[in-house]
């Protein structure tokens, strides 16, 4: 009687373990549960949902993260803590139960009660955090030195640096070109910009500039422009997909301000301006790089008075963050002083570090 007793519990036992066991074991290394539309469901580690892509760890692939769209999920589970945001900004933590179709059960950690969440209004899981500051820029210089028969000596130095948080964005431009040829100079100037803009919205945002330019060779001692204004993000990183447009960036800006002008010999002038600006970036491929930026100030009291700086040109990467830049400045003085053109061109080539965090 208890060896019949015995083989009839070994044998539950073992029909226990048969039907049981492969589940048992599956869930021992599984943190989650998600549901399909379709019907099917994946057991593994939900590691986040970013941009409507939802990646999950499932245990029978090779441990390569898998990208489920996250419109086709209806249901999750899981038994570890999940940190979610809603479309009103409003962040939980703590463990999902699988509720109606698209709905998520969330249990807080801190209380017992489940809350009832629609999927729909879920924007993101787990996000991974974005620094508060972000930094790029570039650092270029060239050089020419010639002696003997000729004397020639050429240097110019161009920097760019860019600071951006979720509201403010710092960028400063800079350059310095020097030439001289058997003692007499061909060019001597410097420029200079800073400018910050603060972000009303994730678009529109309110800027202020100053200008700092001198050029030896016009005579210049100083040109100072001081504006302020509206601007505009036309074109975001990410707002097209696609690795040659992904990360290309377009901005407009008009404003008001004051513009003042210090020559050695020619009269001093100074009026009231308007600005109107224009920055473009693409990065096509992560090699090449085309850039333009400009800027133009127009006299409220002479309608002829104008002045408009730019540059443009092709960046490429040569060796991870070392640069070469082909490119071109233009400086155009609607009503320049007396024995000076309106335009002015400058070409340069150089060679040069950037950055980017």
């Amino acid at each position: 009687m208890r060896k019949r007793l015995l083989r009839k519990r070994v044998l539950v036992a073992c029909v226990v373990l048969f039907c049981c066991g492969p589940g048992v074991m599956a869930w021992g290394n599984t943190s989650g549960q998600v549901q399909l539309k379709d019907g099917s469901r994946f057991w593994g580690e939900i590691l986040d949902m970013t941009n409507g892509v939802l990646t999950v760890r499932v245990d029978f692939s090779d441990g390569a993260p898998i990208p489920i769209q996250w419109d086709k999920v209806v249901g999750l589970k899981t038994w570890e803590s999940l940190t979610l945001v809603l479309d009103t900004g409003v962040k939980l933590k703590g463990n999902v139960q699988l509720g109606e179709p698209e709905i998520m059960m969330l249990q807080t950690d801190f209380q017992d009660i489940l809350l009832p969440i629609e999927m729909t209004r879920v924007v993101s899981i787990n996000q991974p955090l974005k620094p508060v500051v972000r930094f790029s820029g570039n650092l270029n210089g060239g050089a020419s030195v010639a002696t003997g028969n000729t004397d020639l000596r050429q240097v110019n130095v161009t920097g760019e640096f860019v600071a951006r948080s979720e509201r403010l964005r710092l960028t400063l431009l800079g350059r310095w070109i020097y030439s001289e040829d058997d003692g007499d100079l061909f060019a001597r100037n410097t420029f200079g910009n800073v400018k910050m803009d603060f972000f009303l919205t994730e678009r529109l945002y309110a800027f202020t500039s100053v200008l700092l330019e001198q050029d030896t060779f016009q005579e210049l001692q100083l040109r100072t422009a001081i504006n302020a204004g509206p601007g505009y993000q036309f074109i975001e990183k990410g707002d097209y997909a696609g690795a040659s447009f992904e990360k290309m960036e377009l901005n407009g800006e008009l404003g008001l301000g004051f513009l003042n002008e210090d020559f050695k010999v020619a009269e001093d002038r100074n009026f009231f301006a308007g600005r109107w600006a224009l920055d473009f970036k693409w990065p096509v491929s992560s090699v090449v790089t085309i850039f333009h930026q400009h800027q133009g100030f127009p006299s409220f009291e002479k309608t002829k008075d104008f002045y408009l700086t730019s540059q443009q040109g092709v960046r490429v990467h040569l060796l991870k963050n070392f640069i070469s830049t082909l490119q071109v400045n233009w400086r155009f003085q609607n009503q320049p002083t007396s024995g000076n053109k309106k335009s002015d061109f400058q070409y340069l080539l150089t060679v040069g570090y950037s950055f980017e965090s």
